[in-house]
């Protein structure tokens, strides 16, 4: 068997990853992924963790993607177990790349309402894309819990996640819109307005949900 050592081409991808330069460590990132090599893994699952480029971050995940899923997935499930923020939210953006869905159990409720925005946002998309047919309901359920959350963009990610999964979200989303909690309310009536008219814009639809809220029940109802 051939050793890191006794291989040039993945010692320099294995310590291009690792350069100062984040333009290096983009070409080595798609080098690795055009080139996919079994000893490359580990290598790409910890770089993920902590990279700080937002685009070599994308880059290891696509090369991630171009490595067989049975020696990619369980280790990026490992990861969802991180104390590390970006470990666990870029793990998530993957494994929703990879679209594996026997995955679909390692999505729990912990990581849809991590603490961490990006965690859970990653968490939301990777959710409606993994979920088997009949899990809907229940996760609307979930993720209706944090309407009202964070700021806009947290928010849009929210109410793009559940107008994804269709229709079977309206009897949640229609029981938040009456519920206690002001900007949880508020942001349910964003949803459906988004819902039914998504050329209108998220931030319309907030600044209409404000006035629905503050006209009251008579307002909502049209």
């Amino acid at each position: 068997m051939i050793t890191q050592g006794q291989d040039p081409y993945v010692t320099r991808g294995l310590q291009g990853l690792e350069k100062s330069d984040p333009s290096v460590r983009l070409r080595a990132a798609l080098a690795v992924g055009t080139h996919p090599d079994p000893r490359f893994v580990d290598k790409l699952v910890e770089r993920c963790g902590v990279e700080p480029e937002f685009s070599v971050r994308d880059m290891l995940t696509w090369a991630l993607t171009r490595h067989p899923t049975a020696l990619t997935v369980p280790k990026l499930l490992a990861e969802l177990r991180s104390a590390r923020a970006q470990a666990r939210s870029q793990a998530l953006h993957t494994l929703s790349k990879i679209g594996d869905p026997s995955t679909w159990p390692a999505i729990t409720r912990a990581l849809l309402t991590d603490a961490d925005d990006e965690v859970a946002r990653a968490a939301w998309r990777t959710a409606v894309g993994l979920v088997p047919e009949g899990e809907e309901s229940a996760l609307a359920a979930v993720l209706a819990t944090q309407l009202g959350r964070g700021e806009r963009e947290t928010q849009l990610s929210l109410s793009r996640a559940l107008i994804a999964l269709g229709e079977v979200m309206l009897p949640t989303l229609d029981a938040a819109m009456k519920g206690p909690g002001l900007r949880a309310r508020q942001h349910a009536i964003a949803t459906e307005r988004l819902l039914r008219d998504p050329d209108a814009g998220f931030a319309f639809a907030i600044e209409e949900a404000k006035r629905v809220v503050a006209l009251g029940p008579t307002a909502q109802e049209r």
